[in-house]
């Protein structure tokens, strides 16, 4: 993989990570589309660049972050990611061995798109603005909505803002609190998937090992480069997403969704 198409990787990434389209299927598919093979080299880029995404979050909302006396706001958010802690080591692999193919994962984004079209009518008159008004409760359970994200294609920003909303929060609380939750669920998913996973598996076979190894130090720089963009992209991303998000509401998103989810049903069933 060269410098470039790593790059537009990366702008896939951080366009796509905190919206609700699902960046794992865009990643996939723009790969493909670039002719790029699905080695355990692009996988571990794919995820590796998610350290630039999550970044994002923490300096755009970094006064939430670093604010210590706001003790609750850990709590709620470690509580919420335990779910899919768990049930994403159980299973997660299984979910994508059985639907991992591109056909159902185009399917997906569609039955998605049609979710988000009637999501603002099915959950009216939103009770909680502000993360500060999120019980223990409610997160534990927005982050049970976030395991739906497991299945390839429904989108981790979709199934914890529409599983906020469904709590009684806003779009715009909702949104946020899936942006929150995303860092330590990234940052565990990230760190599992490159150190366990895939740099784990590799290093089994000591040849591989040494392999995989040398790959990473000849293409450091596109490491450094894929998460400095996919950073810069996600923070311009972010501040769009809330804009759009207030003033339409989740349908743009959704007519988005059906679209692309179509084309690409078309694309890997008759032309590939």
């Amino acid at each position: 993989m060269d410098l470039i198409k790593a790059i537009i990787i990366a702008i896939v990434e951080g366009l796509t990570e905190y919206l609700p389209i699902s960046s794992t299927a865009h990643m996939g598919f723009t790969a493909n589309l670039m002719g790029l093979e699905e080695t355990e080299f692009l996988k571990m880029f794919q995820v590796s660049i998610q350290f630039g995404a999550i970044l994002s979050v923490v300096v755009a909302y970094w006064k939430k972050f670093f604010d210590l006396n706001n003790i609750q706001f850990y709590f709620k958010l470690a509580f919420a990611v335990v779910p899919a802690l768990v049930l994403g080591y159980l299973f997660d692999d299984k979910i994508e061995a059985i639907l991992g193919n591109q056909i159902a994962i185009s399917s997906v984004l569609v039955l998605g798109g049609v979710v988000l079209l009637f999501a603002d009518k099915w959950f009216k008159n939103p009770k909680i603005d502000d993360e500060k008004g999120i019980t223990v409760r409610n997160a534990v359970t927005i982050g049970f909505w976030q395991c739906l994200a497991m299945m390839p294609g429904t989108s981790r920003s979709a199934a914890s803002i529409i599983g906020g909303m469904a709590q009684g929060l806003t779009r715009k609380a909702a949104a946020e609190f899936s942006f929150f939750l995303a860092v330590p669920t990234m940052l565990a998913v990230t760190v599992y998937s490159v150190f366990v996973k895939t740099w784990g598996k590799e290093t089994a076979n000591p040849q591989k090992g040494y392999e995989m190894i040398m790959a990473s130090q000849d293409h450091i720089m596109i490491f450094v480069i894929g998460n400095i963009v996919a950073f810069i992209v996600a923070l311009i991303a972010i501040k769009a997403f809330i804009g759009v998000l207030n003033k339409y509401g989740f349908k743009p998103w959704g007519w988005y969704r059906i679209f692309v989810g179509i084309a690409l049903l078309i694309y890997f069933y008759f032309f590939k």
